[in-house]
C-alpha cells in the first residue's frame, strides 16, 4: 500500500509540473518605430527606415 501511495503521489507531482504552460505571444514581434525617429537615432535618411521604400534601396 505504501508503494503505491509513493507512485501515485510522484504521477500527481510529475502531472502539476507538466501542465504548467507559460505563453508569451509578444515575444516574436519586435516593437517599430517611425522612420523619422529612426533617422534621428541611427542617422541618414528617413527614406532609409520606411517599409515603402524597401525597393528603391535594394536596387530592384
Amino acid at each position: 500500500m505504501k508503494s503505491i501511495s509513493k507512485i501515485r503521489g510522484v504521477v500527481i507531482i510529475i502531472s502539476m509540473l507538466t501542465s504548467c504552460v507559460a505563453y508569451d505571444n509578444n515575444s516574436y514581434q519586435t516593437k517599430k518605430i517611425p522612420p523619422g525617429q529612426a533617422k534621428k537615432i541611427y542617422g541618414g535618411s528617413a527614406k532609409d527606415y520606411a517599409p515603402g521604400q524597401v525597393k528603391k534601396r535594394n536596387g530592384y
